[in-house]
């Protein structure tokens, strides 16, 4: 069994925006400083005034306005490339701060002046409210981040955020929604290299984790599942602990032998416009490249 990398390289060139194959590049051998700066440069695209983001780089919201959705997706594509090369690190925690709720959290969403070809999850949530979904999901990307960069670590934001979401995943005393579960894994995962109650935490949440790691969305597409390697995809990282090796096996070659005949990844959830369908792909694509390459394929 195997993937082809060249296939992959064939689909980002055919149909991946900039920054994605940027990090494709990078993730495949591109590892001068030319290379970290050109994904830096690729996400600056997408970069408001504010020190927010936005402008697409969630496929599936395409307006303008600053987003923490916008922020997970920068986080995670600064944090390929090495959090020191970019001053843009603490505006967009600066923006976060700015925009985190009394209580800790963040919103699910800001409010959107035009909804064109954004998901109606998006338009229509309370900006009032904060979701775990999303705090713990930019979070979990933000101590990821940390690892290596000492300013994110000690930014106020990131231990005001990150208090907010192990209060709201200590008092979880029922099976939460997929992405909510999934999103608290991976924040777990990654702040238990600095936060020390992580690891029981997670083990407490390791009792909704299915044998196999495949979780059902509930009210999503028809058969979109998350999967083992969504929340769990690097080996040796303490969510890890909360499934075996045949089934991390098992989801690895599920994930190898997913690659299409046009050398693409594919996903199993809705997408709200013809642009975001590609740009999922090859985010995926990339995603799948790094996953499988990390576990030794």
């Amino acid at each position: 069994m195997s993937f082809d990398i060249g296939r992959a390289a064939s689909f980002l060139a055919a149909h991946g925006r900039v920054l994605d194959r940027r990090r494709f590049a990078l993730l495949t051998g591109g590892t001068s400083p030319t290379d970290r700066a050109a994904v830096l440069a690729a996400v600056d695209g997408y970069r408001n005034g504010d020190g927010g983001y936005s402008w697409g780089i969630e496929p599936d919201l395409r307006a303008p306005e600053s987003q923490p959705a916008g922020a997970l997706h920068a986080l995670e594509a600064i944090g390929d490339a090495g959090a020191e090369t970019t001053s843009a690190t603490p505006q967009l925690f600066d923006w976060l701060d700015s925009v985190t709720l009394p209580d800790g959290g963040l919103p699910f969403a800001l409010p959107i002046a035009n909804p064109v070809a954004c998901a109606p999850f998006w338009v229509e949530s309370d900006p009032e409210d904060s979701s775990l979904q999303i705090t713990a999901g930019v979070a979990a990307q933000a101590h990821r981040l940390a690892r290596d960069a000492q300013g994110a670590r000690e930014h106020p934001w990131l231990a005001r955020v990150t208090r907010y979401c192990f209060d709201a995943i200590d008092q979880m005393d029922e099976k939460p929604f997929a992405y909510v579960l999934s999103f608290a894994l991976q924040f777990l995962d990654a702040a238990a290299d600095s936060h020390p109650e992580a690891h029981e935490l997670l083990q407490r949440l390791g009792k909704y984790v299915p044998a196999d790691g495949a979780i059902p969305v509930e009210g999503g597409a028809a058969g979109e599942t998350l999967r083992l390697l969504d929340f769990a995809p690097e080996p040796g990282r303490p969510v890890r602990s909360l499934v075996d090796e045949a089934a991390v096996v098992a989801d690895l070659d599920r994930l190898e032998n997913g690659q299409q005949s046009d050398g693409g990844w594919v996903v199993d959830f809705t997408s709200y416009s013809e642009a975001a369908a590609l740009e999922w792909r090859g985010y995926a694509t990339v995603s799948a490249v790094a996953i499988l390459r990390a576990n030794g394929r």
